[in-house]
């Protein structure tokens, strides 16, 4: 089992029953700033509703709430009926400020690897990664679920975060390694969860939109 785990760390596996889903910072004030925060927004929607159906808890940041609003009202009903789900405001850019420590620590010592979406890339995205991976989590950076200010800027900071050490994956390809095994009781709604996700058209999926 031990070296399974180290194996399972070594390649980036995703598990659910060792896994949590970061949301970061995807506000209010952010519409219409961000480089296709649509593409964004229904990302991190497709990754909340698949943390309910696989049973991972959440955790919500939002910077300088009371300033720069609310998590999005499409993600905040999506959260509604998530079975765990933490929200924190913060100050600091990182997500990992200590009352976010203090929950993992606390809630779940044993989810080690973090699914990470949200905005801004090169700022908030990147300083919760490196936080992260400091502490010793495995991260996976959800590329179509993670954007800022400009093209160029989500660019350079998936590099970066890839230069550290981070796992750049996508919704469809993190939901499917998570779920792992047709056979599985929650294959048939993680099978619809996708098929409704694609519906929608990915803005990061053009010749100039490169990770």
């Amino acid at each position: 089992m031990a070296a399974l785990s180290s194996a399972s760390k070594r390649l980036g596996r995703l598990l659910p029953s060792s896994s949590v889903l970061f949301v970061c910072d995807i506000q209010e004030v952010f519409r219409g700033k961000s480089y296709q925060l649509p593409t964004v927004i229904h990302g991190t929607n497709t990754m909340v509703s698949a943390a309910k159906i696989l049973n991972l808890p959440v955790v919500v940041t939002t910077q300088y709430g009371s300033r720069l609003g609310n998590t999005v009202s499409e993600i905040s009903k999506n959260l509604e009926d998530v079975k765990d789900v933490k929200v924190f405001d913060k100050m600091k850019f990182s997500m990992l400020v200590p009352e976010v420590e203090h929950h993992l620590a606390t809630n779940m010592p044993q989810r080690k690897s973090v699914l990470l979406c949200g905005i801004e890339t090169h700022v908030c995205v990147l300083q919760t990664c490196l936080d992260l991976l400091d502490k010793g989590f495995d991260v996976h950076v959800v590329s179509d679920a993670v954007s800022s200010s400009s093209s160029y800027n989500r660019s350079m900071a998936l590099e970066r975060m890839r230069q550290s050490g981070a796992f750049i994956t996508s919704v469809e390809s993190a939901i499917f390694q998570l779920t792992n095994d047709a056979s599985t009781p929650e294959f048939k709604s993680i099978s619809k969860l996708i098929k409704e996700h694609l519906k929608v058209e990915n803005g990061f999926d053009t010749a100039t939109a490169r990770i």
